[in-house]
């Protein structure tokens, strides 16, 4: 059952992967790249500020850093505990694959990218929900490109992304409730 499992992964990979052209690598490898999106960071930690005030802010930079930490880690956790090669690490697969991105890594369950993009785009669109009711979409949607430029530049198989979002959205919300939690003790009160 889990051998089949991974085979339709495999495949399902090989087929998204390969829907990708040499027109379109740059605009991925960059979509990919963790430094492109520091200035959408820097707008939603302004909007933060502006609705919250610069007490808020403190405890949201302190939150998002133990988030971040936390989705990191425990991905990292789990890439060594299950060790599943990247695609573009597999030999069987390698003359099927297009393999664009700087490096290739180890091991790949489950996505890094996917499971921190996630959890901030869940974390920040909760938080300012109450102000900009669809902004938590665009930051889903961002998320989702993320994510799947994993799988067009050759590194992580589709479970990985699935996986790493499942993951990242559930650490958003937990980190979501735990800055509400404080701001109601330390900021509201």
């Amino acid at each position: 059952m889990i051998e089949q499992l991974l085979n339709y992964d495999t495949e399902l990979f090989v087929f998204l992967n390969n829907l990708g052209s040499s027109t379109w690598d740059g605009m991925w490898l960059v979509l990919t790249n963790k430094l492109t999106f520091i200035p959408l960071y820097v707008i939603l930690l302004f909007l933060l500020y502006k609705k919250y005030g610069l007490k808020s802010l403190l405890i949201f930079v302190v939150v998002i850093a133990l988030m971040i930490t936390f989705t990191d880690q425990i991905t990292n956790v789990f890439k060594r505990s299950f060790m599943r090669p990247r695609p573009c690490g597999v030999a069987e697969i390698a003359d099927r694959v297009r393999f664009i991105a700087v490096r290739c890594g180890k091991y790949g369950f489950f996505s890094g990218h996917s499971s921190n993009t996630m959890a901030a785009a869940v974390f920040t669109g909760l938080l300012l929900k109450p102000y900009y009711k669809n902004l938590i979409f665009i930051l889903l949607f961002w998320s989702a490109v993320v994510a799947y430029s994993r799988i067009y530049v050759g590194v992580h198989y589709p479970i990985d992304i699935i996986c790493g979002m499942t993951f990242g959205a559930i650490s958003g919300f937990l980190f979501y409730k735990l800055t509400k939690y404080l701001l109601g003790r330390f900021v509201n009160s």
